[in-house]
């Protein structure tokens, strides 16, 4: 099983450094590291190049012009240019876990996806991470919330079974799951733009394929660096969307990636 790590980012290379340093303290790497960068300056671009001197996986960069918040669509682009089996998700604003990567990788199961935790990092503690590149938490950390959330326990994660339909927990900032079911439902759909939803809806429509979820708890945790609120300006448009993939039971859109495989 061939594995890619894919990050979507965008103008904020202050957090990518820390990201890129939680990817060199991983205790097992992907095969190919994917970063979806819709429309970012200079500075993440030399960000970027500066960390594919530092790690010997393929760092892939794919990157698009910033004409508005286009997320499926970079991400759609990204997917498929990678050689990737399974494909594990985080955010431009979450560092990982030492663990991260391996804890997804050994709970990898076909006909399934995984969403694991998310703790959140304080207002106050950005600039303190930022400046010091801190990327190790523990249940005692000063920096961050919901901090029962930080237990790594891997063998309690083993008691989460799988399931039908799409959790509450469900967080697109942590993610897995097989190249080949996002192929076969045509990866995101690129009528959203604008934040909101489409994690979601591409969670909702691997269920209705018949893809089982299942939740990574005390395992493949990450720490969400806190930021302020993006613009929800194309929410209810984006609502309206993803409530006729449920009532309509959708499993393929067409506005998706086969336009770039």
């Amino acid at each position: 099983m061939k594995t890619a790590l894919l990050i979507s980012t965008y103008n904020w290379p202050q957090a990518l450094e820390v990201i890129f340093k939680s990817i060199l303290n991983q205790t097992k790497m992907p095969d190919q590291i994917l970063i979806a960068d819709d429309g970012s300056r200079e500075d993440t671009k030399q960000v970027i190049e500066k960390f594919k001197n530092q790690i010997k996986v393929p760092v892939l960069h794919f990157w698009q012009e910033d004409i508005g918040f286009r997320k499926s669509k970079i991400l759609n682009k990204a997917i498929a240019g990678s050689s990737a089996d399974y494909i594990i998700q985080i955010d431009g604003d979450c560092i990982m876990h030492p663990q991260f990567i391996k804890d997804h990788i050994s709970h990898a199961q076909k006909n399934v996806y995984l969403y694991g935790s998310r703790v959140n990092i304080k207002e106050q503690a950005v600039a303190t991470i930022f400046n010091k590149q801190i990327t190790n938490f523990n249940l005692f950390s000063s920096e961050i919330k919901n901090k029962t959330r930080t237990l790594h326990i891997p063998f309690l994660s083993n008691l989460y079974k799988s399931h039908a339909g799409i959790s509450k927990k469900f967080r697109g900032c942590n993610v897995s799951y097989w190249k080949s079911d996002f192929i076969d439902i045509n990866g995101y759909n690129e009528d959203f733009e604008g934040w909101g939803r489409e994690d979601s809806d591409l969670a909702i429509r691997l269920g209705n394929k018949g893809v089982l979820a299942k939740r990574l708890r005390y395992a493949g945790i990450v720490f969400h660096i806190w930021h302020k609120v993006k613009s929800k300006e194309n929410l209810d448009k984006n609502d309206s969307i993803e409530k006729q993939t449920i009532a309509n039971k959708t499993v393929k859109i067409t506005n998706g990636v086969n336009k770039y495989l």
